[in-house]
């Protein structure tokens, strides 16, 4: 079924206990990691419980197609719902998910999945639209309201209250990604340091320069092969309290554009065509350096840094590596490919 916009909120918090699966898509990719979180917190009380929590990638399923069924048909150790989660797919699984979704039963498992943008015609979606079991939730950058809503929630946590000044500007400076827009909202309210009124300059002392600036700095140093541009970037976003992980899906979501706007570009459309169809369309600061990529990057090559960049994120929650070690490392070496 296909969750419209004013019901999702409401389903995140109270999941249908008939759904076995739910999908996330969009290009808002924080708001994506954002609600399969909430789905999880639903399903098992610790999101690290290694009985009743399985995470893949759409690489695992393509290495082993039946791992999908087997993990949902496996008895959790002491009992209870599974939760398991699939990430960076795409409609490659529709097939290995119709098969799930006529053998599971809600009361053994549920699956969120997580993807970028799917379009219409995406299987994949229909999929998950059409089915009594499953669920299909698109997830869009904030507008007006909900980033209003997103900044006072945040705010409220911390008994702080933003001027109209304040929110203004807060308004102005976030929304690309929700992830991002929490993690300036919670560096914001560490520099207030308790309870009161956000002024103007309170916002602006805090954030300056969006961190999504820092991120799209990353990720464009990462696809043209500018490692020390890559390096300077690593390095402040690192001193700024980004967490790896962030900046590697931060990464991801880039290089998922670059291999959405490629599949355009295949199907016929020249390189500004496919910019210009991307939800949100390319700003036209970084349009040169897309363009450029685009032009570089080849769909192979761009699925192969898709698997660096998931496996570094798996390698960072699993490994016990130094995580801003795992980080570098992986995207020093999609900027290594980029230069061949």
């Amino acid at each position: 079924m296909k969750i419209s916009g004013a019901h999702q909120d409401s389903f995140i918090a109270t999941p249908d206990p008939a759904i076995v699966c739910v999908l996330l898509y969009g290009p808002d990719q924080g708001l994506v990691g954002e609600r399969a979180r909430k789905l999880s917190a639903a399903v098992v009380d610790s999101p690290d419980d290694p009985f009743r929590v399985v995470e893949m990638t759409g690489a695992n399923l393509k290495a082993d197609p039946a791992r999908l069924l087997d993990e949902a048909q496996a008895m959790a150790f002491g009992g209870g719902r599974r939760l398991l989660k699939l990430r960076d797919v795409g409609d490659a699984v529709s097939k290995t998910l119709r098969e799930f979704l006529q053998v599971a039963t809600a009361a053994d498992a549920l699956l969120v999945v997580e993807a970028a943008e799917l379009g219409p015609r995406s299987s994949l979606r229909k999929l998950c639209e059409s089915e009594k079991n499953a669920a299909s939730i698109a997830c869009y950058s904030d507008d007006t309201g909900s980033l209003a809503r997103v900044i006072g929630e945040t705010l409220s946590a911390h008994n702080l209250r933003p001027s109209r000044d304040a929110m203004a500007y807060l308004a102005d400076s976030l929304g690309s990604d929700r992830s991002v827009t929490r993690g300036e909202l919670e560096k914001l309210a560490l520099y207030m340091g308790g309870p009161g009124t956000v002024e103007l300059d309170d916002a602006k002392a805090a954030i300056g320069d969006s961190a999504a600036t820092a991120l799209d700095n990353i990720s464009l140093s990462a696809g043209s092969g500018d490692r020390a541009g890559l390096d300077k970037a690593l390095t402040r976003a690192f001193g700024e309290g980004s967490h790896p992980v962030q900046i590697l899906r931060a990464v991801a979501r880039h290089f998922l554009r670059l291999h959405l706007a490629a599949g355009l570009v295949t199907g016929g459309k020249n390189p500004d065509q496919a910019m210009k169809s991307l939800k949100p369309p390319v700003m036209f600061m970084q349009a040169d350096r897309f363009r450029a990529q685009l032009q570089r990057w080849r769909p192979a090559n761009l699925s192969q840094a898709l698997d660096i960049l998931s496996e570094a994120e798996m390698d960072c929650k699993t490994t016990g590596m130094p995580v801003e070690a795992v980080c570098s490392r992986a995207l020093m070496r999609i900027a290594q490919a980029a230069r061949r």
